[in-house]
């Protein structure tokens, strides 16, 4: 019954659509603008740093109060992967918006910084770097949740972190599936032009 109810709050406090919530302060819906994504990255393209730093925190403590749920309720260390990935699913696919929502980013790396700073913190790294190398969010997301698996492995981190990793970088690519094709064809934007485009649209 703990571990049942651990795993539902994770869900539901995940759901919480707070980029949909941060656009609409400022008279924007999120959903039909850009990609139509809830992440900070579609925030970012609509409104501009702030907002979408909001949203980038918000997203990231969604990831970690699934973890203090879950050490709360003495969850067991190999449910913990459910639990993690319980709060990404919420966010990816919310209750409150028709099971749609975001890419997981923010939220999976909440998780793992929670559980584990080190690597966390390592994986932030991978993501940022590669992002300022190739201007692309969806690459340096998809590369950063592979890093994690791959980190889990140098750090000798073969316990329910490396198969919360594992299942992250799952949800992460999937999610990213059409950006990367995209990428392939040559066609994805990178996020400086995203952002001229949509305050193009706005006639800024």
């Amino acid at each position: 019954m703990t571990l049942a109810f651990a795993i539902v709050a994770a869900y539901i406090f995940g759901a919480i659509p707070v980029g949909v919530l941060v656009a609409r302060t400022y008279g924007i819906d999120i959903q039909k603008v850009g990609s139509g994504n809830i992440g900070a990255t579609n925030v970012l393209r609509a409104a501009g740093w702030g907002p979408a730093l909001v949203v980038f925190l918000a997203d990231t403590l969604k990831g970690g109060f699934a973890v203090v749920v879950a050490h709360a309720f003495e969850v067991p260390h190999w449910w913990l992967a459910v639990v993690a990935i319980a709060a990404v699913l919420g966010h990816n696919y919310s209750v409150f918006l028709g099971f749609k929502g975001g890419k997981g980013v923010a939220t999976s790396f909440g998780t793992i910084f929670l559980l584990d700073p080190g690597l966390g913190g390592a994986v932030a790294a991978v993501a940022i770097i590669t992002i300022l190398v190739t201007r692309f969010v969806s690459a340096g997301s998809v590369v950063g949740a592979a890093s994690g698996v791959i980190l889990c492995i140098a750090m000798n981190r073969f316990d329910f972190r490396f198969a919360i990793a594992c299942g992250l970088a799952i949800l992460i690519t999937f999610r990213h599936r059409e950006n990367l094709a995209r990428m392939y064809e040559g066609r994805e934007n990178r996020i400086d032009q995203r952002i001229g485009n949509i305050k193009a649209s706005f006639g800024e």
